[in-house]
């Protein structure tokens, strides 16, 4: 099972390209999660105004995402560098 996928041409294809893409922008993922936690910020501002269930919902997606990419990002930082 896991022979197909270690032999994978498209999965290996697109891993180099992501690599390679990720390298070249090694701070973006960090400021996407940055991005991400400001927006969670707001939603969550705007909840305690107007309690709507959906608005929690959001915030909590938004807000755990944008940690988790952020981290992630700080993580691939070193590794993608020159």
């Amino acid at each position: 099972m896991f022979r197909s996928i270690d032999r994978s041409k498209t999965l290996s294809r697109s891993l180099e390209g992501m690599s390679a893409s990720l390298a070249k922008r090694r701070g973006l993922m960090p400021v996407l999660g940055v991005l991400l936690i400001i927006i969670s910020f707001v939603v969550h501002l705007v909840s305690l105004a107007f309690p709507i269930p959906l608005l929690e919902i959001i915030w909590s997606i938004t807000h755990h995402l944008g940690l988790i990419l952020a981290l992630i990002g700080l993580l691939l930082i070193e590794p993608l560098g020159r």
